[in-house]
């Protein structure tokens, strides 16, 4: 077998590991996306769905691995456009 190839910058990473009451929690590097789960196998395939498939982006954690959701994503603003306002014109 060939050697896995990284995981490129727009692959998120994702952690596995167990809490401190033995359930299974997964959660991507921006703690933007996880959850709990009863066993490893279906955590093992959440990660690997929100990843697209990739095994050498997953990360075992040993030890206790409390789930945090405290990230909150990023809000793009966008301006609005009034399209009922008259257009102004350019003085050349």
């Amino acid at each position: 077998m060939g050697q896995a190839e990284p995981p490129s910058s727009s692959t998120p990473l994702f952690y596995i590991g167990r809490d401190s009451h033995g359930r299974w929690v997964v959660q991507d590097q921006k703690h933007l996306c996880g959850g709990l789960f009863v066993d490893r196998a279906t955590a093992l395939k959440f990660a690997l769905f929100e990843n697209g498939h990739k095994p050498q982006a997953v990360v075992m954690v040993p030890g206790v691995f409390e789930l945090d959701m405290s990230a909150r994503p990023r809000v793009v603003h966008q301006r609005t456009v009034d399209t009922d306002a008259p257009r102004q014109r350019r003085a050349a």
